[in-house]
């Protein structure tokens, strides 16, 4: 009798799916209404093999939104409160898109491919549906569209050295680099980029159909650097300070929030939506704050699956948005939206955890 699959048939899934299932992936998570792989097994063992050694990712949740045409450049600054005008073609940039209240619609990495080609890389919103909706009555010539590409990540310390072996030594690049190339007739484009605090690449196939071959060809190259097939690692995001959207910011939070007023150039002569409400907040100060917290007591029993409220002298202050334990340091980690009157460091929290109260204090990220 056939064997009945438990996936749901409307749910996408990358060209890299099969691969997985057959690496032995336990559970799936689901990002841009794709199945997204997240755990194959230990996930220490999965932890110290990205800390120390070397992990292949299916990625292909993080779906691109390409835009092209002669405004591309004009209408992308529209979109991003970052000048995108300053972004060089072939290299890459943490961005936010932000509505008109200045909330946070997306955080891509965006690429530049050419002077009026660009993709957003993006993580879990509906990205391509909000650009397709600003352009109708933009009056800029654009099209946007999501392409056949899919990306898996390497990351690691020993990343280097499979990308080495990969291309034969031909692909060597900066942090926030990327070149367009090929792999065996595939083409690819190849970024120093990732979503981990190691050293790390990611490989954006074109054409789905040959997603297995691309896997079989990284399996192989990384064979030797002991290369293991895994999800992403949020112990390892967290340690590095990396956000992720929908557990640490959405449309309700701002960048000031998130102390990611590095990437809002209000002094950029472009229009970009959000100016006004930015400009004000700027101007005006916020009234919480996103910080990195050191949760006292044992290895965290439980994983995080709701948010924890934050309390101080019996008031509530806020709430936890992640929280982990971190191997390397020892340590329990995570962050926590606060009253600003708590955010500075070292303040003492009470956390309400599943199993009781907790103490915290607010620490320094990326935390040592």
């Amino acid at each position: 009798m056939p064997r009945v699959s438990s996936f749901d048939y409307w749910i996408r899934r990358s060209p890299f799916f099969q691969a997985t299932q057959r690496a032995g992936c336990n559970r799936y998570s689901f990002a841009n209404h794709m199945y997204q792989p997240a755990s194959f097994g230990d996930p220490l063992e999965a932890y110290w093999k990205l800390a120390n050694d070397v992990t292949l990712w299916d990625v292909g949740t993080e779906r691109q939104v390409e835009i092209t045409g002669p405004d591309a450049l004009a209408f992308t600054n529209m979109l991003t409160p970052r000048d995108v005008s300053r972004c060089p073609v072939g290299r890459c940039r943490y961005a936010l898109v932000t509505s008109v209240e200045g909330g946070i619609v997306n955080d891509p990495v965006l690429l530049r491919l050419a002077d009026n080609r660009f993709w957003l890389s993006t993580s879990d919103s509906d990205l391509l549906l909000w650009a397709k909706g600003v352009a109708i009555n933009s009056g800029l010539d654009v099209e946007i569209r999501e392409p056949d590409v899919s990306p898996v990540q390497i990351q690691g310390p020993k990343s280097t050295g499979v990308m080495d072996a990969l291309f034969g030594g031909r692909v060597t690049l900066a942090p926030y680099e990327l070149v367009q190339t090929d792999l065996d007739g595939m083409s690819v484009v190849v970024s120093r980029t990732g979503w981990s605090g190691e050293v790390g690449y990611e490989i954006f196939l074109y054409d789905g159909r040959n997603g297995d071959a691309l896997w079989q060809r990284v399996l192989a190259a990384g064979q030797p650097f002991g290369i293991a097939v895994t999800g992403p690692s949020d112990a390892n995001r967290v340690e590095a300070g990396i956000l992720a959207y929908r557990s640490d910011m959405d449309m309700t939070t701002n960048p000031f929030e998130l102390g990611l007023e590095r990437l809002v150039d209000l002094d950029t002569p472009a229009d970009f939506i959000g100016k006004q409400a930015l400009t004000r907040i700027r101007d005006e100060g916020v009234t919480r704050m996103l910080v990195g917290i050191q949760i006292a007591g044992e290895p965290l029993p439980l994983p995080f699956e709701a948010r924890w409220p934050v309390t101080a002298g019996g008031a509530s202050i806020g709430e936890v948005t992640v929280a982990v334990y971190s191997p390397r340091l020892r340590k329990n980690l995570g962050y926590a939206m606060v009253n600003i009157s708590h955010a500075a460091l070292g303040t003492g929290l009470d956390i309400e955890a599943p199993w009781g109260t907790a103490t915290a204090i607010v620490a320094e990220k990326p935390f040592r």
